[in-house]
């Protein structure tokens, strides 16, 4: 058994370039020309997202290995548009015993009503609490998973006695536009012009995310930041 509280996102393929956001743009009044034009970027991409121009945005590819608890990976799936994902199967393989448990510093404590609600830091004996139940339930999930598989029950079957809180790993594809709109939704900022309340999971893979796009398209993210987090 092997017990983990990290999430793991790896860039596996990138095209995505703030050139390639102004060459989309320009195309409808440069023609051909826009592929070979020198003029300045930061003014128009700023302008592009001021102004909800969404589809210069969708012209870059970013594609991520995550390893992530199973129920991060179902809350990731919500987002469709502009998104594409293969999952490791439960049916063609024996799933590895790593489990999920958060670390000391994550927030245990729900307080407040849903839509208005805040987490705090729990007791000492809350995270023993937390620590004791999951290890325990873990194991005998996995031993009885295990069990079924010794017995001859096929694996599409046995699966089914395992927590989400199973890692799993999947490939996620997307456009900086759609990668945007994902960032809003699943991470906390100040510079947000919507709050959002992301599971933190979810959003330790955001943040991972986040810091590769704001890497490879600079410009791209300052104006994305600049006018409150919203995507185009």
């Amino acid at each position: 058994m092997y017990f983990r509280s990290e999430m793991t996102v790896t860039p596996v393929k990138t095209n995505a370039r703030d050139l390639d956001v102004v060459m989309a743009a320009r195309v409808s009044t440069l023609g051909s020309d826009s592929a070979n034009n020198d003029k300045p970027v930061e003014g128009l991409i700023n302008f592009l997202m001021r102004d909800k121009h969404g589809s210069p945005f969708e012209h870059s590819t970013f594609t991520f290995l995550v390893e992530a608890p199973i129920f991060v990976a179902r809350e990731f799936m919500r987002h469709r548009a502009g998104w594409s994902y293969n999952e490791e199967s439960g049916r063609y393989r024996e799933l590895k015993p790593v489990f999920y448990i958060p670390a000391n510093d994550r927030k245990l404590v729900q307080v407040g009503k849903a839509g208005a609600y805040t987490f705090e830091a729990g007791a000492p004996a809350q995270y023993e609490c937390m620590w004791d139940n999951m290890q325990a339930v873990y194991t005998e999930a996995y031993e009885r998973y295990r069990n079924m598989l010794h017995n001859g029950i096929a694996r599409e079957v046995a699966r089914m006695v395992l927590p989400v809180g199973l890692y799993t790993s999947f490939y996620a594809s997307c456009n900086s536009r759609s990668l945007m709109h994902f960032l809003s939704l699943r991470t906390r900022s100040e510079d947000a012009k919507f709050p959002s309340f992301p599971q933190r999971e979810i959003e330790m893979v955001a943040e991972k995310m986040e810091n590769h796009f704001r890497t490879c398209m600079p410009i791209t993210h300052t104006a994305f930041v600049r006018h409150g987090r919203v995507a185009p």
